[in-house]
């Protein structure tokens, strides 16, 4: 059954390639990249292989490509009033990203090392600290 499997698999790469469908230009000979997935239990390795190659992103995945688009926001905007909701809302989404995890992240929100970034990141463009808003 395998065998038969990846003779099918093989037949179907060689028609793509020959169609020019597949561009192999870019991969021939050279390995593939792995995918790192150490933090997966063995015994999920599959599940989340299968759950990956479908297209599902776990909720703590797509929560932090939310915050690091924050973090890019906040950076580029020049309007004090807009950094305060835009941080706020970050202020938001990592508290959402802290009560999806297993266990909190390493920074707490109200720690002082987050105000000092928070702060840095808001005095950088002139504007006032949303930390005296909380």
């Amino acid at each position: 059954m395998i065998k038969a499997l990846q003779q099918i698999a093989e037949q179907r790469i060689a028609k793509a390639i020959e169609e020019g469908s597949l561009k192999i230009d870019s991969w021939k000979n050279r390995p593939l990249p792995l995918d790192d997935d150490s933090f997966v239990p063995d015994d999920m390795k599959m599940a989340y292989k299968i759950l990956k190659n479908s297209g599902y992103v776990p909720p703590e995945v797509e929560t932090r490509k939310e915050i690091h688009k924050l973090e890019d926001l906040i950076v580029k905007t020049e309007d004090s009033h807009q950094r305060v909701k835009q941080m706020k809302k970050l202020d938001l989404l990592m508290r959402k990203l802290d009560a999806q995890r297993s266990r909190p992240s390493s920074i707490e929100h109200d720690d002082v090392y987050f105000r000092k970034i928070v702060e840095r990141i808001d005095t950088s463009k002139g504007g006032s600290s949303p930390t005296h808003d909380r």
